[in-house]
Order: C-alpha cells, then structure tokens, then sequence
C-alpha cells in the first residue's frame, strides 16, 4: 500500500494527524527533499527506508516503490504542502495503478494557506474578489497559453502564483498588461511556515524589485490583488440585517 501524504506547508506541526500517523507507520518513505521539511522525518519509527524523490525520476521512485510492495512493506510518498497542487502525483498514480499497486492520498495544507495565514489576510473579500487564482508563470516547464499570466491577469482577481520567483520581471510586465494597475497590493512570501519565515509587502509595479533586492530566488509564492489592500465590504453572513437559515434579521 502506498499513502501520498501533503506534508503541509512548512512548519512540522502543520502535517494533518493522519499524515503524521501514516508517516510514523510508514517501513519506506520517499519524500521531496528539496521542499519538505527535514524534520518531519524525526517522526518516521526506526528502521525506516528513507529516500530523496529529489535525486530522483519517476522511474526510480516507481521502482522502489515495486520493492516496497514485493517485500510486503507499506510506503509513504510525502509531498510538500498538499500534493494536488503542483506535486507531480498523476503521473504516479497512472502507474502505480498499471502496476496493480493501491494507494491512496492523505490532504495537507498548501503553501497558499500558509502565506496567507502568514500575512493574516483573506484571500476572498466581500466586493474586492470573489475568485482565486493558482498558477505559475511560463519558463522552462511551459503553460497553456490560454492560461498565460496576461490572460489571467485581465480578471483581477486575488492570484497566487508558485514557483515564479525568479521570473518576476517578465511576471510583472505580463501583470501590468493584463490590466492590473501598478499601485495593485502584492506580497512575496519567502518559505511560508517556517522558522525562517520572511514577508515582503509590495505593489505589482515594484514587484521586480523587490525580489531582486532581497535576494529571493525560490521556495517564495507571490500573491497579488486587492485583497491585501485596505477597502472591502463587510459580510453578509454576520450583517444583523441579513437574514439567514440560522437567524432572523434584526429589524
């Protein structure tokens, strides 16, 4: 059996309680070494096989998993944040299931909902945005062109973009092109979570910059949109004049 675990964002103590009773069970774990943190495999009992998916390929990971299965072991395939995002895991599941090898996936709570606790803001704010936006930008691993960051970006909605750090003066004039305004609020947060947590407040137009000038190069999401600014309407749920399943509107 194969259990793909979302290690959570960063902070050890933001795997799910099952993700940690898997991982605590698990006889092999391979895990993404350049992401997930170390010290979630302190938790890991003795014995354990551990392996690095980041010194290795599909095929490789496949074949440890094959010995794993053939020696009656139960595997553990720990990805960063929640592996539904950015993980790679499809291309894994096809052929574990070709292989006839059960598996199934444990949630966890995404980078996205890191940085966003992090910055102590909500992403879906009442006339600002409704809709939010994941992706990355276009550089060695392409995207759709219809889903291109210019394209997007004529939604102004709330958009958090993965792996684009190093690509941000492209990203910036693709985000002014596509209709947001310069002085639109942005955030680049650099390894949500963790001990080493750093937040950077920003706006579209000076984006660039501000990677460039605090060295950041990676393990950073940016967000971007009105959401981080100051205007928003108040809630319908909790309006006293709003009517609801729960409670009558006060009159």
């Amino acid at each position: 059996m194969v259990h793909f675990v979302g290690a959570g964002s960063g902070a050890p103590d933001l795997i799910t309680v099952r993700g940690a009773r898997l991982l605590k069970e698990a006889d092999v774990v391979i895990y993404a070494g350049s992401l997930v943190n170390p010290a979630l495999l302190e938790g890991t009992k003795e014995g354990c096989e551990i392996h690095d998916s980041a010194k290795m390929t599909l095929e490789q990971v496949i074949e440890v998993v094959k010995a794993a299965e053939a020696a009656g072991k139960t595997t553990v395939r720990l990805h960063t944040g929640d592996s539904s995002i950015y993980g790679a895991v499809r291309e894994q599941f096809d052929q574990l299931e070709a292989l006839g090898i059960d598996y199934d996936v444990c949630p966890g709570v995404s980078a996205f909902c890191g940085a966003a606790a992090a910055l102590r803001e909500e992403y879906t704010l009442p006339d600002v945005s409704q809709t939010v936006i994941i992706t990355r930008a276009a550089g060695r691993t392409p995207v759709p062109e219809r889903e291109s960051i210019r394209s997007l970006a004529a939604h102004q909605a709330t958009m958090v973009l993965f792996l684009s750090t190093s690509l941000t003066e492209k990203l910036q004039a693709e985000l002014l092109a596509g209709g947001y305004p310069a002085d639109t609020p942005a955030a680049v947060v650099y390894k949500a979570t963790w001990p080493e947590e750093k937040q950077y407040r920003c706006t579209v137009g000076t984006l660039h910059e501000t990677v460039t000038k605090n060295g950041l190069t990676k393990t950073s999401l940016i967000i971007v949109g009105g959401c981080l600014g100051d205007r928003y309407d108040r809630s319908k749920l909790y309006d006293p004049g709003f009517t609801t399943e729960f409670r009558t509107a006060e009159r």
